[in-house]
């Protein structure tokens, strides 16, 4: 399994595991869990557009219609995986 180092607005990086991703509108999303399997902690990061060579920038999805609607996307897309609180 893919695995990105996340980096937090305090610094701190946080290991996460690439469930899947999608791109929706021309914008790339992907679902990752900080467990490489079982229940863990789950984020939905939207990528940022960065410059050609630069590293891949994503931000953790907090607009609530927006996070609703990709769960429901990335739901369908794992169909064998319980998305909930």
């Amino acid at each position: 399994m893919e695995k990105i180092i996340f980096t937090g607005d305090a610094g701190d990086n946080i290991e996460l595991y690439i469930l899947e991703s999608t791109r929706l509108a021309g914008t790339d999303y992907i679902l990752a869990s900080d467990v490489e399997a079982g229940d863990g902690n789950c984020y939905i990061l939207k990528e940022l557009s960065a410059p050609e060579g630069e590293e891949t920038t994503y931000e953790i999805v907090e607009d609530d219609r927006e996070l609703d609607y990709l769960l429901s996307v990335f739901g369908e897309l794992l169909e064998d995986v319980d998305l909930t609180d």
